[in-house]
């Protein structure tokens, strides 16, 4: 099927979504050209190239891109193709070069991408061959942009530019950064990965949905119930037991927190409270905060609280757990997931230890709450194949939103599906905007 504009529009209405829009491969590749290929997408952290020559590889939507650090100290984006035959020059997922060389017919590259060398050069004399025209280096994306240590690339070089594509999800990053009694924040150790079988949309529309944890993660948040209420009167709840027992909250709970959309599909959940609000203190690091920034801001700073903020479609960040996850789509059916956790520079170390706990438990493969959405995932990635019915519901509190006076945010309850609606109207215009009537 060739799908025109008119086809595309069909297939989301005001509360409802085509089922095929989690299982056409042909919509998959048009989604990694118009929304993966034009909106600002998550690459990687300047702390994982602290070093010249540093680079980690990484994709853009399909595309497979180095992230690396010059010995100018600037940060570039190049796509991992030699500008000869074609070959990723590097297939590690991260190190320290002087130079790139293609692995093929050896052509070799400065840090930025220019072609340094070819070999035998007799070869070429007199061919026309121009080392010098850009097609023969490793290409820049388009655009490039950091906040904080976060880098984000655009392959489009039109369209909205960083900031404005961002929204408020910038507040997200600087209360994660502001954390810290530094001001600054660093990865730590390699990525969590978790291969879901499902389509990308399944997890990010996963994200700030608020009706399934009391009842896909129903047994774990039960089971972390009947052990606190076991305890001897006055002990201390387990940190395990603090990270998992929100899981099994009430709807009320959820409501409460609310959720909030912005353009380009973008969402949060929570503000002033979520559910790390209840966390025990960490002994040592208020003082830290007050030393670097005062009292007064550091109440603010902790006073900040967001669940998860998701900047569609590639990025989702916790700021009160210093944990990001990144999106990247293999096919049509099938979604990689990196958990990335990060140090707040002069904050104690035992609130590292929560972030890689929190992670463990909640992100991994082996969690005790992950497997939970991985099993539903796959069941709906394989029952929307039948021809029992035909779309996909999102009616939940329509009609209820509110705007936020003087933005363009609403507010909705926070079991509202008022965030999946706002993504498939993002969705609907990144792909319905390059494509002919």
């Amino acid at each position: 099927m060739t799908y025109s504009k008119e086809k595309i529009g069909r297939l989301v209405e005001e509360a409802r979504v085509h089922r095929s829009v989690y299982t056409d491969p042909e919509l998959f590749e048009l989604e990694m050209d118009r929304i993966w290929g034009h909106s600002w997408v998550y690459v990687g952290h300047e702390s994982q190239l602290a070093k010249p020559g540093e680079f980690i590889t990484t994709t853009v939507g399909k595309e497979p891109v180095i992230l690396v650090r010059d010995k100018a100290d600037a940060i570039h984006v190049l796509y991992n193709r030699c500008g000869h035959k074609g070959s990723k020059v590097t297939a590690r997922p991260c190190g320290k070069n002087s130079v790139f060389r293609c692995p093929y017919h050896g052509w070799t590259y400065q840090l930025d991408g220019k072609l340094q060398m070819t070999p035998h050069k007799i070869g070429y004399e007199n061919t026309g061959f121009d080392p010098e025209d850009p097609q023969f280096s490793l290409r820049p994306v388009a655009r490039v942009a950091s906040h904080r240590g976060f880098v984000f690339a655009c392959l489009a070089s039109d369209g909205p530019d960083f900031r404005e594509f961002m929204q408020d999800t910038i507040a997200t990053i600087d209360n994660m950064v502001d954390r810290s009694p530094e001001g600054e924040v660093e990865v730590v150790g390699n990525c969590l990965p978790y291969m879901h079988d499902c389509n990308w949309k399944m997890f990010v529309e996963n994200l700030n949905d608020a009706v399934h944890p009391m009842v896909a993660h129903a047994s774990v948040g039960k089971a972390t119930e009947k052990l606190m209420k076991s305890l001897p009167e006055g002990t201390p709840y387990p940190p395990e037991a603090e990270i998992i027992f929100p899981f099994g909250s009430a709807y009320d709970l959820f409501d409460s927190m609310k959720v909030t959309t912005m353009p380009y599909g973008h969402s949060y959940m929570g503000g002033e409270q979520s559910i790390h609000t209840g966390y025990s203190d960490i002994p040592g690091y208020f003082e830290a905060l007050v030393a670097g920034h005062g009292e007064d801001k550091a109440k603010t700073i902790l006073s900040r609280n967001r669940h998860n903020t998701t900047v569609y479609p590639s990025f989702t960040i916790k700021d009160a757990v210093q944990v990001i996850r990144v999106v990247r789509p293999i096919s049509v059916n099938q979604t990689l997931i990196q958990s990335w956790h990060f140090r707040l520079k002069g904050a104690p170390e035992q609130l590292l230890h929560r972030t890689i706990t929190y992670s463990r438990l909640i992100n991994s493969p082996a969690s005790m709450v992950g497997p939970d959405d991985w099993d539903v995932y796959s069941r709906m990635q394989e029952s929307l194949q039948s021809n029992a019915a035909e779309w996909v519901d999102m009616h939940r509190y329509l009609g209820r939103d509110e705007l936020v006076e003087d933005s363009d945010l609403k507010r909705a309850p926070g079991t509202s599906d008022l965030t999946m609606r706002n993504q498939y109207q993002a969705w609907l215009e990144y792909m319905t905007v390059e494509t002919a009537a």
